[in-house]
C-alpha cells in the first residue's frame, strides 16, 4: 500500500523551546530542531514513520527546497519534487513549557503556470508509476495558484481512479467540494468556515459536517481540538476522543491523525481509532515529530456511535 501525498507550499519547519515567550528580549533555546514541514509533508513523515510507502509530491526551490528534499530522503520517504524559481518557504515555531505555541508563517514561493500544471503532472506520473491506495492533498495553496487548482487535481485523480483525502479550507475546500472529494478532514475552525455559522456543540459539528457531505464530499474527518474527532459518512456517525497527559505541541499532530486514518483503511470506526490514536501521540511530541508505532496507545482511545451532541465544544472558534 502507498500513501501519495501533494503538498503545494512546503516549509523547512525551524521549532526552539525556550523557557517563556518574553517580548523585546534575548532569549536562549534550551532545545531546538527542523523538520520537513507542510501539511502534506506530516502526512508522508507519519506514514513512513508507522513503516509503510510513501511519495511526497512537492514544489521544491533553492538550498531550503534541496535541504527539505533530504531530510525527507533521510526518513525513507520517496521525493517527487518539482523544481520552482522561487526558494522554499521556512516557518518559525516557538513553544513554551506549558504547551503555548508561537508560529510565524512565511508566504513561501510564487509559483508560475507552468510550475502549476507540473505539479499536476507530478501528481498524474506518480500515481501511475506506484500502487497508490490514497492521494492526500494538504495544505494552503501558495501564491499562484487559483483556488480552482485542488479542484482540479481532484477532478484528474478521480478520472484516474484514485481516491482522494483533501486537508485545506476557504475558497479552495469550497471549490473542490463540488469534485466530490472522498475524505475531507476539516478542524472546527474550518468546518465553522464552511458552513457560515459558529459551532457551538458536538451536535452543531454533526450537521456541519452533514452539510460539507451534501456539498460533495463523501467522508468527513473533523477534528474538534481536545474535545475528539467526529467521522461522518454514508454508513453512520462516530464520536471518539485520546486522553493526553501532557501536551508539547500541536504541530503537525491533525496531520498524523490524517496519516493513521488512511493507513487504517480510509473508512469506518477503525479508521477514526487509528486517527485518535495518531494524533493524541504526535502533541506529546517535540516540534513537528511524528509517532512511532511505539508512541500509540490504542487502549486510552474511545469511539462510539453514541455521539454527545448536546456536549458543548471548549475549542470553539
Amino acid at each position: 500500500m502507498t500513501i501519495l501525498t501533494v503538498t503545494p507550499n512546503p516549509s523547512l519547519d525551524r521549532t526552539y523551546e525556550i523557557p517563556a515567550l518574553d517580548r523585546g528580549a534575548v532569549l536562549r533555546a534550551v532545545a531546538d530542531r527542523v523538520d520537513p514541514g507542510g501539511k502534506g509533508v506530516n502526512v508522508s513523515r507519519a506514514v513512513s514513520a508507522a513503516g509503510r510507502r510513501t511519495v511526497a509530491v512537492l514544489p521544491l526551490g533553492g538550498p531550503e527546497g534541496a535541504l527539505l528534499s533530504a531530510l525527507l530522503s533521510e526518513q525513507g520517504i520517496e521525493v517527487a519534487g518539482v523544481p520552482v524559481a522561487g526558494s522554499t518557504r521556512v516557518n518559525i515555531s516557538v513553544a513554551e513549557p506549558d504547551g503555548t505555541l508561537t508560529k510565524i508563517n512565511a508566504a513561501g514561493p510564487e509559483l508560475s503556470g507552468t510550475e502549476a500544471e507540473a505539479l499536476l503532472e507530478a501528481v498524474r506520473s506518480g500515481a501511475a508509476a506506484h500502487e497508490v491506495t490514497w492521494i492526500a492533498c494538504c495544505g494552503s495553496l501558495p501564491r499562484g495558484l487559483t483556488s480552482r487548482w485542488y479542484a482540479e487535481l481532484v477532478a484528474r485523480a478521480h478520472h484516474a481512479g484514485a481516491r482522494i483525502a483533501l486537508d485545506t479550507s476557504g475558497p479552495s475546500l469550497t471549490a473542490a467540494l463540488r469534485e466530490g472529494p472522498d475524505v475531507v478532514k476539516p478542524n472546527v475552525e474550518e468546518l465553522s468556515e464552511a458552513v457560515g455559522r459558529p459551532l457551538a456543540t458536538i451536535g452543531d459539528a454533526v450537521k456541519a459536517a452533514e452539510d460539507v457531505r451534501t456539498a460533495g464530499a463523501h467522508t468527513v474527518l473533523a477534528s474538534l481540538g481536545a474535545d475528539g474527532q467526529l467521522l461522518v459518512d454514508a454508513e453512520g456517525t462516530w464520536f471518539g476522543s485520546a486522553p493526553v497527559d501532557t501536551v508539547r505541541s500541536n504541530v503537525g499532530a491533525g496531520d498524523a491523525s490524517l496519516a493513521g486514518f488512511l493507513a487504517a483503511g480510509g473508512t469506518g470506526p477503525q479508521a477514526l481509532a487509528s486517527a485518535l490514536a495518531h494524533g493524541a501521540a504526535a502533541v506529546q511530541l517535540p516540534g513537528s515529530q511524528m509517532p512511532t508505532p511505539a508512541d500509540l496507545r490504542p487502549d486510552r482511545v474511545s469511539v462510539t456511535a453514541d455521539v454527545p451532541f448536546d456536549r458543548p465544544l471548549t475549542d470553539v472558534p
